[in-house]
């Protein structure tokens, strides 16, 4: 492998961990296209890749998530339960179909989340989370706004049972189950977006951790391809997790949903 390639991998790392911390999707939303679509990856090595990116993305995330107190702890270890248990099937369903059949549930997973994305970004501009007591309550200090946010966690069994499919999906597609797990917090919980986000990216890696070793055997991992991948992911998480303190991301999430159904276009007819 050139180091021409090999720097277009750390920088298509750096951007996609940059956007998935940011947004708590984990970064394989972006990695996997680009792997895909610019160097050609099999889509199995892409989503291997994927997988491994996103176990960075969280441990960076979570790190700094946590120290923020931004992470729900508590509920984010019961949603886990169901994630995980979703991921090891995903992971053992992905050995069974082809290349071109995952490219093409990709592609359709990638025009429903950017249709995702705009509803939750307009759902948040028009509504306001009201604080309320309850076992899953937690508060976090706003960077953007400098005000201490509380806020309790709703139909939490309604958020477990998508939990559950995130993790099939994850494990499937290698996109860390950010995708459902943050919407579902944010709409159907009424958690905060950046809590919703931090929360997500405390508990991808386990997820995809769950799933990765079943890649592993089959030997999908191309380390030439995963280690500068992994490296640019890594270092774009910690940016991302900056960039989402200040700011508060709509018009960004916009910008993204539409990146996101032209990929998806692009891929589908590819």
């Amino acid at each position: 492998m050139s180091t021409m390639s090999i720097l277009l991998l750390v920088l298509g790392g750096a951007i996609a961990g940059t956007f998935g911390a940011m947004l708590g999707l984990g970064g394989g939303v972006f990695l996997i296209p680009f792997l895909s679509l610019v160097f050609g990856l099999p889509m199995h090595q892409a989503i291997a890749t994927s997988i491994l990116a996103v176990i960075a993305t969280s441990s960076a995330g979570a790190a700094m998530n946590v120290e923020r107190q931004t992470v729900n702890l508590r509920l984010g270890m019961v949603l886990e339960i169901a994630t995980v248990s979703g991921a090891i099937l995903g992971g053992l369903t992905a050995n069974v179909l082809s290349g071109q059949t995952l490219s093409r549930v990709f592609a359709a997973l990638l025009l429903l989340v950017s249709f995702m994305m705009i509803w939750r970004t307009r759902l948040a501009m028009g509504n306001a989370v009201q604080p309320e007591a309850g076992a899953f309550a937690s508060s976090y200090r706003d960077d953007a706004t400098g005000n201490v946010v509380a806020y309790s966690a709703k139909r939490v069994p309604m958020v477990l049972a998508v939990s559950l499919i995130a993790g099939n999906v994850s494990g499937l597609l290698g996109v860390g189950g950010g995708i459902f797990k943050v919407p579902a917090m944010h709409i159907v919980a009424g958690i905060p977006m950046k809590a919703a986000t931090a929360t997500s990216n405390f508990m991808i890696g386990v997820t995809a951790a769950a799933s990765a070793f079943i890649y592993f055997a089959h030997g999908h991992l191309n380390p030439l391809v995963v280690s500068p991948a992994v490296l640019g992911v890594l270092g774009g998480s910690f940016l991302g997790v900056r960039v989402n303190r200040r700011i508060h991301g709509t018009s960004l999430t916009w910008v993204f949903a539409v990146v996101l159904f032209l990929v998806s276009v692009r891929m589908f007819l590819q």
